[in-house]
Formats: C-alpha cells, structure tokens, sequence
C-alpha cells in the first residue's frame, strides 16, 4: 500500500495525501486580506486544483471539515460553499467548526475525496 503525497508550501505538510483510493486535502486562502466569502472562494479554488492534481474532482468528496474563526459569519462561508458545491448529488457529509487560526486566515477546509474508478 503506498502512500503519495502531494507537497505544498506550508512546512511540514502535504497539501493532499492519496492513499488506498482516497485523497486527504487541505487549503487555506493565499490572500489573507479579503473578507470571509472572499478567502473561502480562494480556499475552494485551492481545493479544486489539489483534487485535480491528485486525479479527482469535487463530486468524489466524501466528508469535509471548515474551520472559521467567527462562527457568526458562518452564512458567508455557506453561500460560497453552496455555490461551489453544486448540486444536491454533489454534497459530502461536512461538519464546521469555530477555531483559532494562524494570522489572518478566516478559513481552514479538510476534505476527503474518492478517486475514480
């Protein structure tokens, strides 16, 4: 069983681990100045392309994590999560958690995805 992993830019982590049929994902937003649905919007696109790289897209998602750091402004990450996930067929078991996260960072996604096939 091998294990693939994905390097990305942060010390210390891959931004995506395929394993046994399944890709391990994780992305934050590049640019820490825009608001909550402007970060998520850059975060999901992140995601996109570590899902492509690993050979999967976003209908093979199976479970996801969000980490916001104000659970009040979760409606803001839902609009853009809604958008972005597409139709009902689409919607992986997801749960959202309220953190802390490093600097100005206002949002955090895990997601795990099938592969294809």
């Amino acid at each position: 069983m091998s294990i693939k992993r994905l390097a990305g830019g942060a010390r210390g982590r891959s931004r995506a681990t395929i394993h046994e049929g399944r890709v391990y994902t994780v992305a934050t937003a590049p640019d820490t100045s825009q608001d909550l649905a402007g970060q998520t919007a850059q975060t999901l696109a992140a995601l996109d392309q570590n899902l492509a790289d690993a050979g999967t897209d976003k209908s093979q998602i199976l479970t996801a994590t969000v980490y916001v750091v104000d659970i009040d402004k979760k409606e803001e990450m839902d609009a853009v999560w809604c958008d972005w996930i597409g139709a009902a067929e689409n919607w992986p078991q997801r749960a959202c958690v309220c953190t802390g996260l490093a600097g100005d960072t206002l949002v955090e996604i895990t997601l795990v995805a099938a592969l294809p096939g």
